[in-house]
């Protein structure tokens, strides 16, 4: 049996660049793929709203993992069997792994009060604020804020509070993730597991086995990159590489965000007799 390649992608920072959003680098790579048949599906802390907007923009027609693991949706008919323990919902089979953003909301606002002066929540800010934090525009600004399973925070305390914090949120049965810019909290749920279950829909419609190829940029990758048969850190401009523990040494992008993104899976992939290629496999 011949074993299929599916690559898990964060967004942010990896195949988006972290100031412009752009994924024009990877553009040709991304096209070398699809010809490939080779599934790209994101894994991302983006929202249902941004991850449909995006999967329209770039051609993507794969299922995508959003918030951070809390919800998987494949769209109807994208398996010849609707996966057990999924929902429909408009276009897609829908697979939830934790409580819904209001759970986090009401414990926040209930059970957090002392850190109120600490951050600010997504669901305090206008699209124009948010704006104004994130240069994203005024439209995808919008879509960021509609959140069904998460809630984004921008740490403004120091960080002896955040981790105080961080650690009164988790005794409440909070997940607490720290993304390339938000603290994002949630359920028990990550990127790993959400990649792991759905890679095992595709190993059973394909009746072969699969092998997972995950990038990321940012510790909020960490889960999904870990659980990966290989894993792919995408350099950035805003912080090193994160540790993550791994059986096997992780490939690290010398390039940043898409441009990262690009010239390791071309190597892996397209070009894989390439010196870039010989370079990855000696990271």
């Amino acid at each position: 049996m011949t074993t299929r390649p599916l690559i898990f992608t964060d967004m942010d920072g990896t195949l988006l660049d972290h100031f412009d959003y752009s994924f024009s680098s990877a553009i040709a790579v991304i096209e070398g793929l699809n010809e490939k048949q080779i599934p790209i599906i994101p894994n991302t802390s983006k929202t249902f709203a941004e991850m449909e907007k995006f999967q329209q923009t770039i051609g993507f027609n794969s299922p995508f993992i959003s918030e951070n693991g809390a919800v998987i949706y494949i769209p109807i008919g994208y398996f010849d069997t609707q996966p057990q323990d999924t929902f429909t919902q408009g276009y897609y089979w829908v697979k939830e792994f934790c409580e819904p953003r209001s759970h986090w909301l009401t414990l926040l606002e209930t059970e957090a009060k002392a850190f109120a002066e600490d951050y600010l929540g997504f669901s305090s800010l206008t699209a124009e604020e948010l704006c104004e934090l994130t240069d994203l525009t005024p439209e995808k600004a919008t879509l960021a804020l509609v959140r069904h399973y998460s809630e984004p925070l921008l740490w403004t305390g120091d960080d002896t509070r955040k981790q105080a914090f961080m650690a009164h949120m988790n005794s409440l049965g909070a997940n607490m993730l720290q993304g390339g810019r938000f603290l994002h909290v949630g359920g028990h749920t990550d990127k790993g597991c959400a990649m792991d279950w759905l890679a095992q829909q595709y190993a059973n419609a394909y009746q072969t086995s699969v092998q997972t190829i995950a990038l990321g940029d940012s510790g909020n990758d960490s889960a999904m990159l870990e659980a990966a048969d290989i894993a792919i850190q995408i350099k950035s401009p805003t912080h090193t590489f994160p540790k993550i523990d791994t059986t096997s040494t992780p490939i690290q992008s010398s390039q940043y965000g898409p441009k990262g993104w690009a010239e390791c899976l071309e190597a892996l992939f397209l070009n894989p007799n390439s010196s870039t290629s010989l370079k990855l496999e000696e990271a």
